[in-house]
């Protein structure tokens, strides 16, 4: 199934290598979406292969908002207490920027100010 989003890296990228050499790695996208006029936040495991990794541990750092493609993965495992469990994650195929150095360099400029997250939101000048 195809699957497409906009979201900001939750972590730094840490590329990894398989026994066979191919680079991969594997991270998450924090979403805001709006429901009943609140605002909440979901977050998408993602994953990346070859050069799809590569670039993006190049080009990509915590916070970065990116658009994503790629095609949803159901993986299956039992947890340490025997408990079978699954999770889903976009293996992404493409991706792109979603915003230009400028407004990354404006979000930054809130990061001066070292607001907890959430505060902006009762602030009547933010």
């Amino acid at each position: 199934m195809k699957a497409y989003g906009i979201g900001r890296l939750t972590k730094e990228i840490e590329l990894k290598y398989s026994q066979s050499g191919t680079a991969y790695m594997s991270n998450s996208i924090a979403c805001d979406r709006k429901f009943a006029k609140e605002k909440t936040t979901d977050f998408f495991n993602i994953k990346a292969f070859g050069k799809t990794s590569e670039a993006m541990d190049k080009m990509l750092h915590k916070g970065s908002k990116i658009f994503v493609e790629g095609e949803l993965q159901v993986d299956e495992y039992t947890d340490k207490n025997g408990i079978k469990k699954s999770s889903v994650s976009i293996v992404i195929s493409s991706w792109e920027f979603a915003e230009s150095k400028g407004e990354s360099k404006e979000e930054k400029k809130d990061d001066f100010l070292n607001l907890p997250e959430g505060l902006t939101e009762e602030l009547p000048f933010a």
